[in-house]
């Protein structure tokens, strides 16, 4: 079901190549229709977006404007919402607001021993637009970890797009959700069309400046080919789960959590690397049992089969190098004093420190947007926070007395690059019979 790999004797290198997923071959055809439906709609704008919408959606609006969520559907699904979900949406949507308002970048100003101020303005983005996947699946919780940091970081409109049914309607859940999370603006449109429109705008639906948001393979890939025109969160793969854990491990936790990961979708990677000897067949044991009782066992089965591994190591300090080479999206410490491993761990979407911290927290409640770098990218990127809704300026004001003590130095770098008009810009301000007044 879930093979065993030996670290010990296969080396940290081998187990890694067995790890790592085989490159994903892109049916060129995808990237035609991906193409085709966003030059389109650049051209074509709303007439495109209504044709599309009919064709892949299923639903034929009268207009461009019909596509809006209207008021009265954000009413009705309010009072559509359970009072257990309304209650858990609630309490998810504190948390997170909670956790950004204390990660908000703050501008800043330093003087430095001539006068000059140097800083940083931290200024909102004006417009944000947020895709949310619809179908068979609903992600309000998706809505939370993304439209809430945009909230807290200031985002004047937050733009909601999400695929209707047949019927034109929108999972009520997630309408909720993003009434509750701050969202300003709801349209229902999906797929590439729907990146096409934020990205470009149309006569009906305007332009923003970010798009953020998981969507199907239609969807990532427009993602990456409007950015330039507007800036994109990320594109993600497959969720992946690593648990690092020592003999204390409960093996029960440890498959639940594994199963967690692996039910999401086939290519889902749930991997246990531990330096106890007796634990992995204890959590093969658990899982076999725990997979029979699992309604998506079928798809975790297959996960775990092609993505999944139990793997041995010496020693934590060798588990804890394991987990940075492959710089999971989710990682676990299930060991005995796991802020001590925590030091070591230096590539990672999120750490969950402790037995008592199952992933699900954080796909969830937790506070930390559940937007994580996949695919080994958290060596290079971070979680999707209120950083990424905002710009930084930088903000440099010099006192005359540091322009003065600049100046030799000024003189002496444009001079070894060649750029004497950068020289004189700064030589006429100090020195009069440069042309300039003087200080």
């Amino acid at each position: 079901m879930i093979r065993t790999l030996d670290a010990r004797e296969l080396g940290a290198d081998e187990v890694v190549r067995r790890l790592a997923r085989p490159p994903a071959a892109l049916d060129p055809s995808i990237q035609r229709v991906v193409d085709e439906i966003l030059a389109d709609v650049r051209a074509r704008g709303d007439a495109a977006v209504l044709e599309y919408t009919e064709r892949f959606d299923g639903h034929a609006a009268p207009s461009a404007s019909a596509l809006a969520i209207a008021p009265a559907e954000w009413d009705a699904a309010d009072r559509a919402l359970a009072s257990d979900v309304k209650a858990a949406l609630a309490y998810a949507a504190e948390r997170i607001e909670r956790y950004h308002a204390a990660a908000l970048p703050k501008s800043w100003r330093i003087t430095d021993e001539h006068g000059s101020v140097l800083g940083q303005e931290i200024r909102p983005l004006d417009r944000v637009g947020v895709y949310i996947p619809g179908g068979r699946a609903s992600y309000p919780s998706t809505v939370l970890m993304t439209a809430v940091p945009a909230r807290v970081a200031g985002v004047r409109d937050i733009v909601l797009v999400t695929p209707p049914g047949r019927d034109g309607r929108v999972d009520p859940t997630v309408l909720a959700a993003a009434r509750m999370a701050g969202v300003t603006e709801g349209w229902k449109i999906g797929g590439a069309q729907a990146i096409g429109a934020l990205a470009y705008g149309t006569s009906t639906i305007h332009r923003v400046d970010k798009i953020v948001g998981p969507g199907n393979v239609y969807v990532a890939l427009a993602k990456s080919r409007v950015f330039g025109d507007v800036g994109i969160d990320m594109v993600a793969g497959p969720s992946e789960v690593v648990v690092v854990a020592d003999a204390m491990a409960d093996p029960a936790w440890i498959a639940a959590d594994l199963l967690a990961q692996a039910e999401h979708d086939p290519m889902a990677r749930a991997v246990l690397i531990t330096d106890d000897a007796e634990l992995p067949g204890r959590v093969q044991t658990a899982l076999t049992d725990q997979l029979e009782r699992l309604p998506r066992r079928t798809i975790a089965a297959e996960a775990l089969a092609q993505n999944g591994a139990l793997v041995r190591v010496r020693s934590l300090d060798d588990a804890a190098d394991l987990a940075n080479r492959l710089a999971p999206e989710h990682l676990e410490l299930l060991v005995r004093v796991p802020q001590a491993l925590l030091g070591r761990i230096r590539h990672a979407g999120a750490v969950f420190v402790g037995g008592q911290t199952p992933e699900v927290v954080g796909d969830y409640v937790a506070g930390p947007s559940h937007v994580l770098p996949t695919a080994g990218t958290a060596r290079f990127s971070s979680p999707l926070g209120t950083e990424d809704f905002v710009t930084r300026t930088s903000v440099i004001e010099y006192a005359a007395g540091g322009l003065q003590a600049a100046l030799p130095h000024l003189r002496a770098l444009t001079r070894i690059e060649g750029l004497a008009g950068h020289g004189a810009a700064a030589e006429v301000r100090v020195n009069p019979k440069a042309g300039g007044k003087g200080p």
